[in-house]
């Protein structure tokens, strides 16, 4: 399993994505953004899966999320929004 972080524009955003991963059965809790990534809201979810397929990434993307991240040795950004 790998470690994701998903940071969101709106905490509304953050808790339809912790419910979408349980749904998916991904262990998964809301938590603060770290430090190193910006988020307008300051709360993010993270979330353990396999690892993400280009497919499974854009199946993830919604208006509300701002990041999807990789977050293995470093933050490999997966998804980041324009603004």
């Amino acid at each position: 399993m790998k470690q994701y972080i998903a940071t969101f524009f709106s905490h509304f955003g953050a808790m339809r994505f912790h419910k979408l991963c349980a749904e998916r059965g991904w262990s998964a809790q809301l938590s603060p953004v770290p430090r190193a990534l910006s988020s307008s809201c300051g709360t993010c979810v993270l979330f353990q899966a396999t690892e993400l397929t280009a497919k499974d990434v854009s199946q993830l993307i919604t208006p509300e999320l701002e990041q999807l991240v990789l977050d293995e040795n470093g933050y490999i950004f997966l998804y980041t929004a324009e603004e």
